[in-house]
């Protein structure tokens, strides 16, 4: 019988101690030392049972993947589901993750591949009521309720399934640790099990991850590393429009996203997402830019309002960008062009709940911000791209061409862009080279 022992362990970044700690050394935050009892196996002596293998050894043919029967997912997960890998997706409560992962088992499903779908939440009666909702009747997608993890492979010996989703790795257990499901020893221990029986039997496994009131998924980061896929749900589950975005990729590209549109019937991919993230229409204070997420450009719509302030300090607010970031553009203008933006209030929102870390989109939201504040209206066929510095030069983007490409393709005519560089594209759309944030004014002064 092995030794029981205890130790403390924190809930933010899984340092370790003997002791309970009012504050933890490794993160630095308050109180989240959690005591885990853990059992320490005997010393046992083992023999080496795998042989090293030379690199040119192994197989030079592509990784086999196959389709989770949603395109959007698919080029999220770099060409489709690799067998033996771990997706871990989190998001917010409600925000369609169980159904997303419920249509994927449908797709797969109906192409006569088993499945099982592991729920430590809800009864088999509530995943069968939403199941009747999405319109799905599958035999084979088989339910589990089962939270003990030391069972799984069993009914994965007896099932023979090509995908295992498991709703949620908060919600199973290891016996072999006392402490209560979700804690930081379970989740660790529970997801090392899955680990050991993905990469060993092949199968692919989607782990469903709460995430906490700061939009991370809970647990220690260390749950992150061990997986090899990480995709957030994002949006507002009170609107239409989801977001998956790929923030670890071991089979693939990082940073991809994917567009949803939730409706009555489940998640409906969104194709071309200039339907949900322009506006119909052409307003002062609007202007178009563009980011690039993952593999593809996207043409965004950001919108400013500034406003006379009241007494005391002016107020800065983003939605869609860091407000810091905001911060950034409003001083430029101010200190360079002498803007009186300090006594102005200044509200800036990216369309379709998306948040962008492109800085192609500077130029965008100084074009709004000079808009709203001059009152005057922007061109509606003009694009505006490029990256503003401190000194208020307008700096050259990466992938200009293809964000051009898109705007073609979307009907625009004019394309603000920075001054430099070799441009390929020479017809169906006019440019205009900027070298400093003065001509991006003369130019709206033209117009």
């Amino acid at each position: 019988m092995g030794k029981i022992n205890s130790k403390f362990i924190c809930n933010e970044c899984a340092y370790e101690s003997l002791k309970w700690l009012g504050k933890c050394p490794g993160c630095g935050s308050w109180n989240t030392m959690v005591e885990s009892i853990v059992e320490k196996k005997a010393d046992r002596k083992k023999s080496r049972v795998i042989e090293a293998v030379p690199l040119t050894a192994i197989s030079r043919q592509d990784i086999k993947r196959f389709s989770s029967g949603v395109e959007e997912l698919n080029r999220l997960l770099g060409g489709g589901i690799v067998p033996g890998s771990i997706v871990l997706l989190g998001g917010d409560p409600g925000i369609g993750k169980s159904t997303l992962l419920l249509q994927v088992a449908d797709k797969i499903g109906l192409r006569g591949e088993k499945l099982i779908y592991l729920s430590g939440e809800e009864s088999l009666k509530q995943i069968r009521l939403r199941s009747l909702r999405l319109n799905i009747n599958n035999p084979n997608i088989y339910l589990l309720n089962e939270q003990e993890i030391e069972l799984l492979e069993e009914y994965i010996k007896e099932i023979d399934p090509v995908l295992i989703i498991v709703d949620s790795i908060q919600s199973v257990y290891s016996s072999s640790i006392t402490s209560i499901p979700g804690s930081i020893a379970q989740l660790r221990e529970c997801t090392a099990r899955i680990v050991e029986i993905a990469k060993r039997t092949e199968k692919a496994f989607f782990l469903i991850g709460h995430v906490t009131k700061d939009g991370v998924i809970a647990g220690p980061r260390v749950l992150e590393h061990m997986v090899d896929v990480v995709i957030y749900f994002e949006g507002d589950k009170n609107h239409y429009f989801r977001l998956l975005r790929g923030i670890k990729n071991r089979f693939g590209s990082t940073n991809e996203i994917a567009l949803m549109e939730m409706r009555s019937e489940g998640l409906v991919e969104v194709l071309d997402p200039a339907d949900l993230l322009l506006g119909s229409g052409n307003a002062v204070g609007t202007a178009i830019t563009s980011s690039y997420e993952g593999s593809r450009p996207l043409l965004i719509e950001a919108q400013a309002l500034v406003s006379l302030s009241g007494p005391g300090y002016s107020r800065r607010m983003a939605s869609g960008i860091d407000q810091n970031r905001l911060s950034l553009i409003i001083a430029v203008l101010e200190k360079l062009h002498k803007y009186r933006l300090s006594e102005q209030d200044v509200y800036l929102r990216i369309s379709g709940g998306l948040f962008i870390k492109d800085p192609a989109a500077d130029l965008g939201i100084a074009a709004a911000i000079i808009s709203s504040y001059e009152n005057r209206l922007l061109p509606a066929d003009t694009i505006f791209i490029g990256e503003l510095g401190l000194s208020g030069q307008v700096r050259s983007v990466a992938f200009l061409e293809s964000r051009l490409k898109e705007a073609i393709r979307l009907g625009y005519k004019r394309a603000v862009v920075p001054a430099g560089g070799s441009h390929n594209i020479n017809n169906g759309i006019e440019l205009y080279p900027l070298a400093a944030l003065g001509d991006l004014i003369e130019f709206i002064n033209k117009e």
